[in-house]
């Protein structure tokens, strides 16, 4: 565990520099939820003034607050900040939280004077969390560091949040409802602790079974991708993205770049790493809920008690896109249900009971249900109705549960007249949700996190027979350029062990002539030109010429045809290419992005690319797993191992395909997008050429 953000969590004394005594401040707030919490640590409101608030001896320098003290609540005015953590760092306190705004959020002054404080903080070894938040608590200690109104109940769940808003809304949501957090941290600017390194932390702190995140951005990509892979083996992580828009992203110039959105990144980051994320924040509750109070599903079949039948239908669609199943109720356990139900029940599974549906009724039901090996999960729902006591249903789930290792999830569906049962299941540990269509969203995260642990530990793919050097001279020679044509690019891709259909580059007609003649015809000629990327569009491409003067013919006409309509391209040359045998054609490519780097694209290739969209992402490094995963996930991957029967594709040769181009990216950061489209797939052994490519580079 990182030592160094312990006292944020298990502080033995704490310093509100800035206590007021006027209750409408922050700082008051701050100081009367310490107070009035139950931290059983030190607490010394610091202000010139001195006195009293609450009780409370009051300070009037940080350097006359007594030990113990290791943990600073700064609530002052941004310009103060700087001699404030001069004198806690004189006074030996090494952390401190700073609630104060105004700094990199408004920018200009207040972006210098962040950049200010980090340095300080580096040079004197503290650490920091905000500036610019809600604070910090900790459940277990009574420890309420911030001017949040009320904590939450003792549980498993801790809580990440770049906003505090979000933090302060998910307090007041949960408070009533017995749902049990650890720890919470807002994390604000996030000038020194990032969201990487409290997950981390809370993936060492045996309090936390269950991390929860709510993210804006991920203040250092790599650092986020290494903490989540590393923790989410471990615990799982649940993760709300608010900002999923592309509206941000600039237009760029490749199908790849134009396919892959800053949140497409994310995306894809999730899945490598083996984060839940969630669409809404009940959900980000809901499935960190579960998570860590239930044990995961020892499978995808589900059993459903009931005395609403369309209740039950709107969970079943759910579970069906979750990937779960009704489980089949063998004959013997229908026939025992039935001996003690309502003559009219169903007992095929859902088991409706009908509306009327009593106590005694669920629980007869989850008994028997509990002993039906074909259930994994048990999710029994009740629809109040006015002679049901709702309460005691409760009390039978959680008996229920008691009983088994299943899973089980539970929904109430309703308000005012289920409060006190939810109270109940949620502190028994049964979770209860409001809507039964929230209940396979939460399965869903369950399996997703399930399997992410059967994964073998995460290996980077290698290469071999790579020639760096050779792409070095490459790029070198390119310096001053925005955009490689292809015949640069095919530089990059041979040098990287990628074979190209065989060809040239022409710089005048005899020249292309001879080209064709050493690789023999039928040949196709494409322009070549910095400014003319998509060049089927530019009308740049002669395809399937037979011999010299075909091929006389159609160079004298493209360039013509170029000349005219881009007069401002600069022409290098002609590419003279084989006509490669037909086969299957993929798009890879790569697009840098700006905060995880190299992310890697698979799918179906050719001039529909962006129509079709059958395209998965990776962000690297990457694992074989990653790749399989890759192909497995889009038509074109089925399509590659052998749709319907279908001859195969060379699945390894576009698999090493992609490796290399990871490799080169992971090499050279100045390339920002590279992309080979069309690559041709031969069948099974017979290789893969790439028949056409391009990159940009960084500018």
């Amino acid at each position: 565990m990182n030592s160094s953000l312990r006292p944020f969590f298990e502080p033995t004394g704490i310093a509100i520099i800035g206590a007021s005594t006027k209750p409408n401040k922050l700082s008051y707030g701050i100081l009367e939820n310490l107070v009035k919490g139950g931290f059983q640590g030190g607490i010394y409101p610091v202000n010139p003034k001195g006195g009293e608030i609450l009780g409370v001896p009051v300070y009037a320098h940080v350097k006359d607050v007594p030990d113990p003290v290791d943990l600073a609540i700064i609530v002052l005015p941004v310009e103060m900040t700087l001699t404030t953590l001069q004198e806690c760092a004189d006074r030996g306190i090494r952390n401190a939280v700073i609630i104060t705004s105004g700094f990199k959020e408004v920018g200009g002054a207040g972006a210098a004077l962040e950049n200010q404080v980090l340095s300080f903080a580096r040079e004197h070894g503290m650490r920091i969390i905000g500036p610019n938040c809600v604070g910090v608590m900790n459940m277990k200690t009574g420890m309420n560091a911030t001017f949040i109104k009320g904590m939450p109940e003792k549980g498993p769940i801790a809580f990440i949040s770049q906003s505090g808003a979000i933090f302060g809304g998910v307090v007041d949501l949960i408070i009533e409802s017995k749902v049990g957090f650890s720890r919470f941290a807002s994390m604000g600017n996030e000038m020194d602790v990032s969201e990487a390194e409290m997950i981390e932390y809370f993936g060492e702190d045996p309090e936390v079974g269950v991390i929860a995140v709510y993210l804006e951005g991920a203040q250092n990509g790599p650092r986020f991708m290494e903490a989540a892979r590393k923790i989410s083996k471990k615990k799982p992580i649940v993760l709300l993205k608010a900002g999923k828009s592309n509206a941000g992203a600039q237009a760029v110039s490749s199908h790849t770049g134009s396919l892959a959105g800053e949140y497409t990144a994310y995306q894809a980051v999730f899945e490598q790493t083996g984060v839940i994320e969630v669409q809404t924040l009940d959900a980000l509750i809901n499935t960190a809920w579960a998570l860590g109070v239930q044990p995961l599903p020892a499978g995808n079949n589900v059993a459903i008690a009931t005395n609403a039948g369309g209740a039950a239908a709107l969970l079943a669609d759910e579970l069906a896109k979750n990937g779960y199943t009704l489980a089949r109720i063998s004959p013997e356990i229908q026939a025992e249900l039935r001996t003690r139900l309502n003559p009219s029940a169903q007992v095929a599974n859902p088991v409706d009971m009908l509306g009327q549906a009593e106590p005694q009724d669920y629980a007869w039901s989850l008994a028997n249900l509990i002993k039906e090996p074909a259930v994994d999960v048990l999710v029994p729902i009740l629809v109040p109705q006015a002679l049901v006591d709702t309460l005691g249903v409760a009390k039978a789930w959680v008996e229920a549960a008691q009983q088994t290792e299943k899973t089980m999830l539970t929904c109430l569906v309703g308000e005012r007249s289920t409060r006190e049962a939810n109270a109940f299941l949620n502190a028994s540990g049964v979770p209860v949700f409001r809507f039964p269509e929230q209940i396979g969203t939460v399965l869903g995260g369950m399996r997703k996190f399930a399997r992410f642990r059967e994964r073998p530990p995460f290996t980077p793919v290698k290469v071999e027979d790579i020639d760096a050097e050779t792409a070095k001279v490459v790029l070198h020679q390119a310096l001053g350029k925005v955009a490689l044509g292809e015949f640069e690019t095919r530089q990059l891709l041979e040098a990287y062990g990628i074979a190209n259909v065989p060809g040239g580059l022409a710089k005048e007609e005899a020249e292309a002539i001879q080209i064709a003649e050493q690789i023999g015809y039928p040949v196709v000629i494409k322009i070549a030109a910095e400014e003319i990327l998509h060049k089927s569009e530019a009308g740049g491409i002669r395809l399937n010429l037979r011999n010299a003067e075909e091929l006389r013919v159609a160079y004298q006409e493209m360039l013509s045809h170029i000349t005219q309509q881009f007069p401002e391209a600069q022409v290098i040359g002609v590419m003279v290419e084989k006509m490669a045998p037909k086969g299957q054609e993929v798009i890879v490519g790569m697009r840098r992005d700006a905060t995880f780097g190299p992310m890697l694209m698979f799918g179906m290739g050719g001039v529909l690319v962006e129509q079709i969209k059958d395209i998965s992402f990776k962000v690297a490094p990457i694992s074989e797993e990653d790749i399989d995963d890759m192909l497995a996930s889009t038509i074109a991957g089925k399509l590659l191992a052998g749709y319907r029967g279908a001859a195969k594709g060379d699945i390894a040769a576009v698999k090493d395909v992609i490796a290399r181009l990871s490799q080169l990216a992971l090499d050279f950061p100045e390339i920002a997008e590279v992309e080979i489209n069309p690559l041709i797939v031969y069948p099974e052994g017979q290789g893969a050429l790439a028949l056409d490519s391009r990159a940009i580079l960084k500018h």
